[in-house]
């Protein structure tokens, strides 16, 4: 995933020297102090443990490419003090470890998504919370360490789970709509970022693994795949045109503007939940719905 371990050396070091993260570990309010690798599960996190925990979340910005986000010292001590983390694995968060590890503490409460799922490391798309059976799964344990850190307040942590169940129903009635409606429809896309959520909603997706692989690791697709992904354009093979809008280089660029050319609508897809604005599950249908305008009425959301 562009090499997101490079700066594992840097990492270390800067929590070694973290001492004083040990007397961070409480937020001074009671709060359990929480992180999220990524802001879409620390959102969630802020859901499930209401007024009871303090969040942070590492990665936020829209407009950074997650591939290749460098953690500063702050953040290895933000991490090391938490008594909460999740974060996503597959490699795509693999600093997270590094940080953890400098720093130890028997009684920190690590979600590894990965892990949660039961996915094997091959897992070749690291996009996980764009699968609709992830978050559940990633509440539900959320509420588990939460209610092992604070037992008075279980059965708030509990509460809220159903309720964030609960409030998933619109995206998932979303999906079900783009699949009765649309189902086998083809489109293209830049790297695997809506990969799990266009088979969830039995889109066929066309762009050759290779070539999203490619372009999500950084490497110069084959001249063979980037002639194939044009024609999808150029020919009018797919319905929808799909690219991740946080990361963007001179190839990515050119086939927006050959989709735009030639009258295929666009979505972009984010990486880090857009805000402010969103949570977890209204961003979810905002990018279901931006597909679903697409395809019914061809009209592009190139920015939620």
């Amino acid at each position: 995933m562009r090499d997101l371990d490079r700066r594992g050396a840097f990492l270390a070091a800067a929590c070694l020297v973290a001492g004083l993260a040990a007397a961070c570990g409480s937020s001074g309010s009671g709060k359990i102090n929480a992180v999220g690798a990524e802001n879409e599960y620390a959102n969630v996190i802020s859901q499930i443990g209401g007024p009871y925990v303090n969040v942070t979340a590492v990665m936020s910005n829209p407009n950074t490419d997650p591939h290749t986000f460098e953690a500063s010292p702050q953040v290895a001590q933000t991490v090391a003090a938490a008594q909460l983390v999740i974060q996503n694995g597959v490699g795509y968060d693999s600093f997270m470890d590094t940080i953890e590890s400098a720093q130890p503490d028997s009684g920190r409460k690590v979600i590894d998504v990965q892990t949660l799922l039961g996915l094997p490391d091959s897992t070749a798309n690291p996009h996980l919370w764009y699968d609709p059976t992830t978050m559940p799964a990633v509440a539900t344990a959320i509420a588990h360490d939460l209610s092992a850190l604070d037992p008075s307040h279980a059965s708030y942590f509990e509460a809220q789970v159903t309720s964030f169940d609960d409030s998933l129903a619109p995206w998932t009635a979303a999906i079900s709509a783009l699949k009765a409606s649309y189902a086998g429809a083809p489109v293209a896309v830049t790297e695997p970022v809506p990969d799990y959520m266009l088979q969830a909603a039995g889109l066929d997706d066309v762009t050759p693994w290779p070539f999203q692989a490619d372009i999500m690791n950084g490497v110069d697709p084959s001249a063979q795949d980037v002639s194939l992904e044009q024609g999808f354009l150029t020919q009018h093979t797919v319905k929808v045109f799909l690219y991740n809008q946080q990361v963007t280089d001179s190839l990515t660029q050119s086939l927006l503007s050959l989709a735009q050319q030639n009258g295929i609508p666009v979505v972009g897809v984010y990486e880090t939940m857009p805000t402010p604005g969103y949570t977890y599950q209204t961003w979810m249908e905002a990018e279901v719905n931006a597909v679903q305008q697409a395809l019914s009425t061809g009209v592009s959301t190139t920015k939620l």
